[in-house]
């Protein structure tokens, strides 16, 4: 796996925990609980692996906006959250730097 990909896998392990902690209702149901912990290892695991090679600052970054704007689409498409033209322009905005940041070739 490469590590641009595993970072990738990192933010998309990300959404997965954020969506799994509401699920939890307060780490009060258990398969839920056990989700959201796994997909937090998961996320954590992908994130070390592709800092042996991507720089810190990028890397952390990525994986912060992929999932901020990964949680703010699920939160639309799974949660029913509004769905306003700032809204879409401030993920577009946040895909907009994540892509900058590969381009730069910053790893």
């Amino acid at each position: 796996m490469t590590p641009w990909a595993a970072l990738l896998l990192a933010g998309a392990f990300e959404i997965l925990w954020a969506f799994g902690l509401k699920q939890t209702e307060g780490f009060t149901r258990f398969w839920p609980s056990v989700g959201t912990v796994t997909a937090t290892a998961l996320s954590f695991a992908c994130m070390a692996f592709a800092l042996k090679s991507i720089p810190f600052g990028t890397a952390y970054a990525v994986w912060c906006g992929v999932g901020v704007a990964g949680t703010v689409i699920v939160g639309i498409l799974a949660f029913g959250e509004p769905t306003t033209a700032v809204r879409l322009v401030s993920v577009a905005l946040i895909a907009a730097g994540i892509i900058g940041l590969k381009l730069a070739g910053t790893g």
